[in-house]
Parts: structure tokens; C-alpha cells; sequence
């Protein structure tokens, strides 16, 4: 008679999809905003263009950020559920039988 045992194989540790789009995303402005403020010409230009914003573009402009902001946070959460439903459609238990042992 053999006996069902349960192997589990080591699963491969996951990649951190959401903290590599946030990192791209903070990296971005990161560089456009080193890019806009290493020279004097653009620092003026970006300190007359926020100078020169009404209330009303303030406004759109935060609404805007805050929507980019969600659309970032819904696509790592997207990449993250579909992670999950691949390991765990990838990762069945294995039952292997294991021999009697002759003494039976």
C-alpha cells in the first residue's frame, strides 16, 4: 500500500511590480524636474509659468495629478492580481506516492 505525500517545491520569490512603476514614475518627474531647474532660462520660464497660472488651472492641475496618481495605483494593483492568479495557477501541490516499505 503507498501513501500520498505532499512536495511542495520552493516557489521563486516575486518581483515587486508595483514598487518598480511607482519607482519609474518618481523617476520621471524626478529627471524632468533636474532637467527643468539645471538651467537659469528654464528656471525662469517654469517661475513665469507658475506665476502666470489662474485658480482654475491650479485646480485642474491637481485634479489631474491626483487622476494620474489613482491610474498608477489601479495598474500596480492590476499587475499585482494577475501575479497572484498566475503563481497560483502555475503552483499545484504535487501528490506523489510513496512505495510501502517491505516490512508491511
Amino acid at each position: 500500500m503507498s501513501t500520498p505525500t505532499i512536495v511542495e517545491a520552493p516557489s521563486p520569490p516575486r518581483t515587486r511590480w508595483a514598487a518598480i512603476i511607482w519607482g519609474l514614475l518618481f523617476a520621471a518627474i524626478a529627471t524632468v524636474a533636474l532637467w527643468m531647474l539645471a538651467d537659469a532660462d528654464r528656471r525662469d520660464t517654469v517661475a513665469d509659468g507658475l506665476l502666470a497660472l489662474t485658480p482654475t488651472t491650479i485646480v485642474t492641475i491637481l485634479l489631474l495629478t491626483v487622476g494620474v496618481l489613482i491610474l498608477v495605483g489601479g495598474a500596480a494593483g492590476l499587475i499585482r492580481r494577475a501575479q497572484r492568479k498566475l503563481a497560483t495557477a502555475t503552483d499545484p501541490v504535487a501528490v506523489a506516492d510513496v512505495p510501502a516499505s517491505p516490512a508491511e
